[in-house]
């Protein structure tokens, strides 16, 4: 063992000391010689739930909203439904028929006598549907449920039933015109509240789409 010994230390330099293990400030640890296990790095991918959704509400969006603005802008300034609610127009109407008001042919010229329109009445929470029997320009006068328009008795085959009461002689303004309902003893219209502005037509009835055994254009 010595002659081992001496051995070793003639292979130290003369200023080398052998320090312990047990004094050595460093511990062997064989994870140390492996190499480091790495990872091949992962592919990124697509995020598909997302960019489905994005394609979905993309797809929506460019199809719905253009057929919004375009039944926006057909409600606002070309036609609508509406609804009959009472029996002031009947027989040509009864209540809870769907209507077209159509929208543009007052835009362009005057409503004609006969038109079924509906208007919008200061003072009425709802829009009325009534009948144009009165022109701008035009004297009117009721005498005994009959209607003379310029003093000529005015034929109205669409009144149920035999109209009573008399209205005095008026002359209608221009931009106005004078309504009436078809069943004349039970309506609301100019008789009451006046002549009605030009401006305050909401539509002309078109056609009448509902219950369907009463499908046809209006006269």
């Amino acid at each position: 063992m010595s002659i081992q010994r001496h051995r070793r230390r003639a292979l130290l330099p003369p200023d080398a000391s052998i320090i312990p293990p047990y004094q050595q400030p460093q511990r062997y640890s064989p994870e140390m010689e492996r190499p480091a296990r790495t990872q091949p790095p992962r592919a990124s991918r697509p995020v598909q739930g997302k960019s489905l959704a994005g394609s979905v509400f993309r797809e929506m969006a460019g199809t719905i909203a253009p057929a919004l603005i375009i039944a926006i802008l057909i409600y606002l300034f070309l036609a609508q439904a509406t609804r009959v609610e009472g029996y002031s127009m009947e027989p040509t109407l009864y209540g809870h028929q769907r209507l077209i008001i159509e929208k543009l042919s007052y835009r362009l010229h005057e409503p004609d006598r006969g038109d079924i329109v509906v208007i919008r009445v200061p003072g009425f929470d709802e829009l009325l549907i009534k009948r144009v029997i009165g022109l701008p320009g035009d004297t009117l006068e009721i005498k005994n449920g009959v209607v003379y328009i310029n003093d000529q008795a005015l034929d109205e085959p669409y009144v149920n039933g035999r109209p009573r009461g008399n209205y005095p002689r008026t002359k209608i303004p221009e931009g106005y015109i004078f309504v009436m309902g078809d069943n004349r003893n039970n309506s609301n219209d100019s008789r009451s509240f006046g002549p009605v502005a030009i401006d305050n037509i909401v539509g002309h009835a078109w056609m009448r789409y509902w219950p369907l055994q009463d499908f046809s254009l209006m006269p």
